[in-house]
């Protein structure tokens, strides 16, 4: 089976991740990158690499299988769109998009074009998240979930300042930690709708934290804690409760002792993913929407509470 030759759009604070998954894979091939900024590219092209400062120029020249979508919030519309009318499968970062309708629209030129659309949500593969899920009896009554996503956001973009730009971002941490919390929380109980939220603006209107309260369709209470003013490194964890009165926790960071390290056995879980939807020409264009879809709903339910 000839390995899938993927480029890479956009080469901030994340791509690392996805570049140092790439010799793990041996199912991938990583055969361009693209970044707006010649520093970004310079090592890449000095190691050969094809590089290129125009997505649309790669799409065309680079005969590619696959794109990963690491650039800001705001531009990942356009660059998704560009790569499904040209029939390249598309792993793009949360969220898929920044408004809930080209969100709609890109699901549903995907679906018409047969060509996948995934959105990575990094946390749904971390080792302690699925050990938690694994060890829980299959019958096992869940009384409750929470999920703690707390960090000092400033400490976490790097260079990526536009992270802070809340209409490149898509808002504070309800549109940048919300996804990988609440998916966290779907992928132990399912569908979610919220029930309400409480959001903490700043001075400059951007939303530093926030308690959403979450219920799954069986009716199961969730709640997701976000805080971008952590003052205390960062927690990052999940607490499930039993009926029978037991808990179980998942600290996301335990045995991930460097600044960000767990991102990388995360991010060889999400290409891996990727790739095998690719090669089975899989729908998996739900888990982007939905989030997309709570997203919306915790602003509408915090901006009126």
């Amino acid at each position: 089976m000839e390995p899938l030759r993927i480029g890479v759009v956009g080469l901030g604070v994340i791509s690392r991740f996805y570049l140092d998954a790439f010799p793990r894979l041996p199912g991938t091939e990583l055969v361009a990158v693209c970044d707006l900024r010649e520093e970004a590219l310079a090592p890449h092209r000095a190691a050969g690499l094809p590089c290129y400062d125009d997505h649309r120029r790669m799409l065309a020249e680079a005969r590619l299988d696959a794109i990963v979508v690491n650039v800001p919030n705001d531009a990942h519309e356009g660059v998704c769109r560009d790569a499904l009318e040209a029939g390249v499968a598309v792993c793009v970062e949360k969220p898929l998009t920044l408004r809930l309708e080209e969100g709609r629209a890109l699901t549903e030129l995907a679906r018409a074009r047969g060509t996948v659309l995934f959105t990575a949500f990094h946390r749904r593969y971390n080792d302690n998240v699925l050990a938690l899920r694994e060890g829980l009896a299959e019958d096992a009554a869940v009384e409750q979930l929470t999920v703690r996503y707390l960090e000092k956001i400033e400490e976490h973009v790097g260079q990526d300042r536009w992270y802070l730009d809340p209409e490149r971002c898509g808002g504070g941490c309800v549109a940048d930690n919300g996804p990988n919390a609440f998916d966290v929380a779907r992928l132990f109980l399912g569908e979610l709708t919220v029930e309400s939220a409480e959001v903490v603006r700043d001075e400059a209107g951007v939303d530093r934290q926030a308690v959403v309260r979450l219920r799954s369709a069986d009716g199961v209470p969730a709640t997701v804690e976000l805080d971008w003013s952590y003052p205390h490194g960062e927690a990052k964890d999940v607490t499930v409760r039993l009926k029978d009165g037991t808990e179980r926790r998942a600290d996301m960071l335990a045995g991930h002792h460097e600044f960000k390290s767990s991102l990388k056995h995360e991010y060889v879980g999400v290409l891996a993913e990727f790739t095998a939807a690719v090669r089975d020409g899989a729908d998996v264009t739900r888990p982007g929407l939905a989030m997309l879809e709570l997203v919306e709903a915790a602003y509408r339910e915090g901006d009126a509470a």
